[in-house]
């Protein structure tokens, strides 16, 4: 699962450290087209925003029950500017929420 497949929460864990309840969006998209790369990151958050304000969460995954709920988007592709000021915007609508975004880029490896 993906970014492209905005209908979907791509990866719920757990933290063990804290015991927040992670939802992960996997992005591998590079960000040529940033307007349209933001549009589908902001279809993919909203659609995980939905799955925990329903109630849907609790269906899938009951032991989120009481736990802090992290939104984390790992990135195999640094945002650029633009990318950059869509997130700050999507960390302060979330935090609103009651939730937390954080976001990383994913460490480019190699195989030989």
């Amino acid at each position: 699962m993906s970014i492209d497949q905005t209908d979907v929460v791509d990866i719920i864990s757990p933290d063990p450290s804290t015991g927040d309840v992670i939802l992960t969006i996997s992005d591998h998209l590079d960000w040529a087209d940033t307007i349209a790369h933001q549009n589908m990151l902001q279809t993919k958050l909203n659609r995980y925003l939905a799955f925990v304000e329903s109630g849907e969460i609790m269906d899938k995954y009951p032991a989120a029950k009481g736990s802090e709920i992290v939104f984390r988007v790992v990135f195999k592709f640094a945002p650029d500017a633009s990318g950059r000021a869509f997130l700050e915007r999507a960390r302060a609508v979330i935090s609103s929420a009651g939730f937390t975004l954080v976001d990383k880029v994913r460490p480019q490896t190699w195989i030989n």
